[in-house]
């Protein structure tokens, strides 16, 4: 788990990254600028319950990419949720919590999945752990409004304009950020259709 200090704001960006690509490099720099972050944990998993793993690239594969596409010192790879055997998003926020009491957390995550959002396991309490900030993806605008989990937490939902002091709210609390978006798609990588770089 990446060092960090007593007041600090930390966004946490999970997902297999399979492979990253900029699309995920655009979600992490617009959750770093607009919600005012001291850093950014870029959380690459060893899975993903809901994903055909079949295609799943080696973990030190995916973190070597990452690595790689990332350049801002704000931003922290890590891997962690390997070392320490864990499966669900619920159980590491759980963790992360216990292990770093006075930090600032915010779950980061891009639009496309906040369609599915509700059949991660435990994901009320997701949402009752850290503020969550959804960042705009190409074709998932609305989903702001149409996904079960908006709809569940709709009095809980602060306008974007009000980003900054999210980390600082207390759960339940999210945002969705509109902004720049890449169409890129790991999925479209894999099967060809994209270039990772593009």
């Amino acid at each position: 788990m990446p060092f960090v200090e007593k007041g600090m704001t930390v966004g946490l960006f999970g997902g297999s990254f399979n492979p990253p690509h900029a699309g995920h490099a655009l979600v992490a720099e617009i959750a770093l600028r607009r919600l005012k972050l001291d850093q950014l944990w870029w959380i690459v998993t060893p899975g993903n319950p809901l994903k055909d793993t079949r295609h799943l690239a080696p973990l030190a594969e995916r973190l070597v990419r990452c690595e790689a596409l990332i350049h801002d010192p704000r931003i922290k790879i890590t891997a962690f949720e390997a070392a320490h055997q864990i499966r669900y998003t619920a159980d590491t926020l759980a963790m992360i919590k216990a292990r770093n009491p006075g930090v600032h957390f915010v779950w980061i995550m891009g639009a496309d999945n906040l369609a599915d959002f509700h059949r991660w396991q435990r994901w009320q309490k997701i949402a009752l752990t850290f503020p969550i900030a959804v960042i705009d993806r190409p074709g998932s605008t609305l989903a702001f409004l149409s996904s079960r989990m908006a709809k569940t937490f709709d009095y809980a939902r602060i306008d974007e304009t009000d980003a900054p002091m999210l980390a600082r709210s207390k759960a339940p609390a999210w945002t969705f950020i509109h902004g720049p978006r890449s169409s890129l798609s790991s999925t479209d990588i894999r099967n060809g259709a994209a270039k990772p770089k593009g």
